[in-house]
């Protein structure tokens, strides 16, 4: 089976990475078992799994393993791809072990500071998401503003945002025109948010992929919705 990943970044000797893999796989028992012994043949400790999207039969995890120094991660696309009808959608480096109440501790952080409420939101959006980065934008009249960032949102001006009004969350072509190119040279994922009001929305992007899931945007509209109502009231 042909790998459709992306590999961002090989570690460097002496030091020991960890690394966020999204894999799809047979939804039947033992597969994830088998997977993470086929990561264990390479020396990969897995940290922590999430289900990202089950259905139809096939489940789609994500894995944040620690891959020994001196390993390359192509290592543990090899790896996972051993177990019958598994694929790799991609790999990317990721700092910090997966927490399950993050999406209630950023709302409470927004309720309990109302006034940084969306630079809260930005900030804490692609942890959850497990994005690179996340923009707040509204559209006026001929005017794009920012309205908060994460810090590793990319400063590239926004001209236009031909999707607003946003009536309900959805995945962006992050080939369309109005995309900066230095967004689709990185070949950048993109999925939006309505947040209030059609004419403000969140956006999160995830540079390199893997492509956003339906799961993954309905808990996106899930989140802003909350915190819509949090900051409005």
């Amino acid at each position: 089976m042909r790998s459709t990943a992306r590999l961002e970044l090989q570690p460097e000797r002496g030091f020991a990475l960890s690394f966020l893999i999204r894999v799809q796989l047979p939804d039947s028992p033992g597969t994830l078992g088998a997977v993470a012994t086929a990561l264990g043949t390479v020396g990969a400790d897995i940290l922590s799994v999430d289900v990202v999207e089950r259905g139809g039969g096939i489940a789609v995890d994500d894995l944040v393993v620690e891959l020994p120094s001196g390993r390359l991660p192509d290592a543990l696309i090899t790896a996972a791809e051993s177990v019958e009808g598994v694929e790799v959608d991609a790999v990317r480096p990721y700092a910090g072990v997966l927490d399950t109440h993050r999406e209630l501790e950023l709302v409470e952080e927004i309720a309990a500071h109302p006034a940084r409420g969306l630079e809260v939101l930005a900030e804490g959006v692609p942890k959850i998401i497990r994005a690179g980065w996340s923009l707040v934008v509204r559209h006026t009249g001929d005017e794009v503003h920012r309205l908060a960032a994460s810090t590793a949102a990319p400063e590239a001006p926004l001209d236009e945002l031909p999707w607003l009004p946003l009536e309900r969350a959805t995945v962006l072509d992050g080939e369309d025109t109005w995309v900066p190119d230095t967004w689709q040279e990185l070949g950048t994922e993109l999925a939006a948010t309505p947040l209030g009001k059609p004419d403000k929305a969140l956006l999160v992007g995830r540079p390199g992929g893997p492509m956003f899931r339906a799961a993954e945007v309905a808990r996106l509209a899930h989140l802003a919705g909350i915190v819509a109502v949090v900051l409005s009231s």
